[in-house]
């Protein structure tokens, strides 16, 4: 029987920070019945006060990212002084980069997510890689930071917009041995387009299912291995010609996906370790 786990997640931001991390450490641990909790713009006030009565209520951990000193402090004691478990995961790495650099942080809240020009280079990506998904733009390949190729259900879409949050502007394009390729396909710098691919086992199983939410037969040509078959030739013959990489996202994540892609293409300067 699995153990159950309140985790309340405590910000005085939009708390995404603090939840991805609590996300990340707790998914180690398959055998607990973890439920997450966000409490943003945590104050210190009435609020606060009874989150953290629940809190000890509820036998619940605490994970925060709160930058104020007074409100660090008084989460803190009370954890302390009320046998709470709880982890502070801003304040120490502040602390050491304060010490390294011999500088007074600003202990502003809010700002990973201030309205700035990153933030809306952000907007505009998104709002270019909605416009130009699926091939619905031809033109807007020849103007996009990445193009992905890609037979149907290889993640084109959700991978796109995963990236343009990172300020990506992406165009995709699906493939296949019937669509007509846009000529400005053959114009775009190679080093910008990116393939995707996927395993048959994979695809055979995901369009089936796909006609089934449907409510339509699952046996169809979409979904036939033949016809699959001559869908993953025909999209690996347009690779080769481009000579463009390929990524297999058989049991990858959007988001591992994402990161070899960045890495290859050296996008916002990234490197994998």
């Amino acid at each position: 029987m699995k153990q159950d786990l309140n985790v309340f997640v405590l910000s005085d931001g939009v708390g995404e920070t603090a939840l991805r991390v609590a996300r990340a450490a707790f998914i180690q641990f398959p055998e607990m019945n973890t439920t997450y909790t966000k409490y943003p713009f945590i104050k210190n006030d009435n609020q606060l006060k009874s989150v953290l009565e629940l809190a000890k209520s509820k036998n619940a951990v605490i994970l925060h990212t709160i930058v104020s000193k007074e409100i660090c402090q008084v989460i803190n004691e009370f954890c302390q002084n009320n046998g709470i478990t709880y982890y502070d995961i801003l304040n120490p790495i502040i602390g050491t980069f304060s010490q390294m650099t011999n500088q007074t942080p600003l202990r502003k809240k809010g700002l990973l997510h201030e309205l700035d020009k990153n933030y809306f280079d952000m907007i505009s990506a998104m709002e270019f890689t909605i416009t130009n998904d699926d091939g619905q733009n031809p033109k807007g390949l020849l103007e996009a930071d990445l193009v992905l190729l890609g037979i149907s259900r290889t993640s084109k879409t959700p991978l796109s917009l995963y990236l343009a949050n990172k300020n990506i502007k992406v165009a995709n394009l699906p493939l296949g041995p019937t669509t007509n390729l846009p000529e400005q396909l053959w114009d775009v710098d190679k080093k910008k387009i990116i393939g995707l691919t996927n395993d048959m086992n994979v695809l055979l199983k995901i369009r089936r299912q796909r006609m089934i939410a449907y409510g339509l037969d699952p046996n169809t040509t979409y979904s036939d291995e033949d016809e699959i078959k001559k869908e993953l030739d025909y999209s690996n013959q347009i690779y080769s010609e481009l000579g463009c990489p390929v990524i297999n996202v058989a049991d990858r994540s959007i988001e591992e996906t994402a990161a070899i892609i960045m890495e290859k293409l050296n996008f916002n300067g990234y490197q994998r370790g």
